[in-house]
């Protein structure tokens, strides 16, 4: 029987749509589920800010009334004013192993921006860069983390089938916590701190609120972020909304600053536990028990390794040994906490300027992602 394509209109089905994910990777031990809360909300217009930016559809494919696939088409139009393009996004692709499903999908992203005049489709892409981005093209056999994209490797094979071509590339690096802080780390962090009088500073929830830390922060991140592919600079209420969804949930023993002799924000690292093994237990539903396995791999009972979310420097500090000035303070912590290893988020393969820090520690290439592409 051919293949039907729906496009979302309530919010059932937009839990349909969530659900499929977790449907299809049953069984699978290196897929680790989305929070559903924050999948609902980050897809649904009333929740999430950046539909005030970004036109959007959720599509369902279905065969004999069961569900074979989904996407989601997106039109971003600060990044396509930003970059001078005319792209339509796909994301929150999943699809079972049949070209028919997912042509069709396709299909239907490209409708929807011929529709709105894009010129090029693009994906996996989400909303803005703090959405999942990059499908699996190597790492199929790694644990997947919290934050990032898993899929099967057939995706890729149906992605190239349809003419699309990759766009960018990123990777993603285990590095390994030393016994001992390396000589060199705390030399060049020392060295640092005193050539451009910059200090660390660990974060309260008081301050957080009262300075407003965490939208200086995402400062930062516009700033430090703004030229790498794609980049959508966040709006100050999608700033709000990530700063009050996620930074309070965080042990801000895991969340150093480096600031200047001023007070202003050089750098940051937002790191924290991984919740992996938490999520597929409780399916990624945290009502009503789930909160528990959550709380306890955070806090209790941690897993081997620290999730790094996010790493920057300001621009004005780039090459002031902010990153060395970070490790010297974190990895003591990690190391008391019990942890062996953090998995960086993806990194563009040519943001050298993040990469090359990872060699002060013993490290391992164990994922790679790409962007695909093509003219519509």
């Amino acid at each position: 029987m051919s293949v039907e394509i729906k496009q979302v209109s309530s919010r059932k089905e937009l839990k349909t749509f969530v659900e499929f994910q977790n449907q299809l990777y049953e069984g699978n031990p290196n897929f680790v589920p989305k929070i559903f809360l924050d999948e609902l909300n980050t897809l649904d217009p009333k929740k999430n800010p950046a539909y005030e930016f970004c036109e959007a559809a959720m599509f369902l494919a279905y065969r004999d009334g069961k569900v074979v696939g989904r996407v989601a088409a997106i039109v971003n139009n600060i990044a396509n004013k930003n970059w001078d393009h005319k792209e339509v996004r796909f994301g929150w692709i999943d699809f079972i192993d049949d070209y028919e499903v997912s042509g069709a999908l396709l299909d239907k992203v490209i409708a929807f921006g011929k529709e709105r005049g894009m010129t090029k489709l693009v994906g996996p892409l989400g909303f803005t860069d703090f959405d999942p981005e990059g499908m699996l093209v190597e790492g199929f056999d790694k644990l997947s983390t919290m934050a990032l994209i898993y899929n099967n490797p057939y995706y890729v094979d149906h992605i190239r089938h349809f003419g699309l071509t990759e766009e960018a590339e990123w990777v993603e690096f285990n590095v390994f916590v030393p016994e001992k802080l390396p000589e060199r780390v705390t030399r060049l962090a020392e060295l640092c701190k005193k050539r451009y009088k910059l200090r660390i500073k660990t974060m309260t929830m008081s301050e957080i609120k009262k300075k407003n830390l965490g939208q200086k922060i995402f400062e930062v991140v516009n700033e430090s972020y703004s030229e790498l592919y794609n980049f959508t600079v966040l709006p100050k209420k999608l700033i709000d909304k990530y700063v009050n969804d996620y930074l309070g949930l965080l042990d801000l023993r895991m969340v150093p600053l480096v600031v200047d002799e001023d007070d202003n924000i050089a750098g940051f690292a937002i790191t924290m536990p991984s919740i992996t093994r938490a999520l597929q237990k409780c399916g990624g539903k945290l009502f009503p028990f789930g909160w528990f396995y959550v709380l306890r791999s955070m806090f209790w009972k941690r897993e081997p390794n620290i999730e790094m979310l996010l790493v920057g420097a300001s621009k004005a500090h780039q090459n002031h040994g902010v990153l060395a000035i970070i490790f010297d303070y974190v990895i003591p912590v990690y190391s008391k906490l019990g942890f062996k290893y953090g998995e960086t988020n993806a990194e563009l393969v040519y943001n050298t300027n993040i990469q090359s820090p990872w060699s002060m520690f013993d490290n391992e290439l164990v994922k790679r992602r790409k962007v695909f592409g093509k003219e519509i």
